[in-house]
């Protein structure tokens, strides 16, 4: 029920760069949120790697939690997913989930606490090196002949 007047001008606020720039994640998946921090008049980047337990998409005001654990307390932070302060946003594994809001994650501790990853998703790389052809030095090694 949103105002078209609204759309166009929240539109021309989030860069189509911007909206390229964001990869494709869902709840489940574990990321690194490289983001901006100020402190004093120098700026730095800081990592917040963890958990995605909640996507908001809301055009311009779309949000995404993400919950890791930090010296047994968990720390969840949620980040606007077109703000300029985040430089980047890296996937590192997929997780196998059928929610979209991973809120028990909160209750849980330790191994409990863990998701399943997706089959060929969590090491993309180590596909393509199983699909080598051999070497043909092996393929033209004699047989042995069988003791009798």
């Amino acid at each position: 029920m949103r105002g078209k007047a609204i759309e166009l001008v929240e539109s021309k606020n989030v860069k189509p760069e911007a909206r390229k720039a964001v990869p494709d994640f869902r709840p489940g998946d574990t990321v690194k949120v490289h983001s901006k921090i100020r402190e004093g008049e120098k700026e730095r980047v800081q990592i917040f790697e963890g958990i995605v337990i909640r996507l908001r998409n809301a055009h311009s005001h779309s949000t995404f939690t993400v919950r890791k654990v930090s010296y047994g307390i968990g720390v969840e932070r949620i980040f606007p997913l077109f703000s300029p302060r985040i430089e980047k946003i890296e996937v590192v594994s997929h997780g196998a989930v059928h929610r979209s809001r991973l809120f028990y994650l909160r209750d849980l501790f330790g191994k409990a606490a863990r998701l399943k990853g997706e089959r060929g998703l969590v090491n993309p790389g180590a596909d393509t090196a199983a699909a080598a052809p051999a070497p043909a030095a092996a393929a033209e090694t004699p047989a042995t002949p069988a003791a009798s």
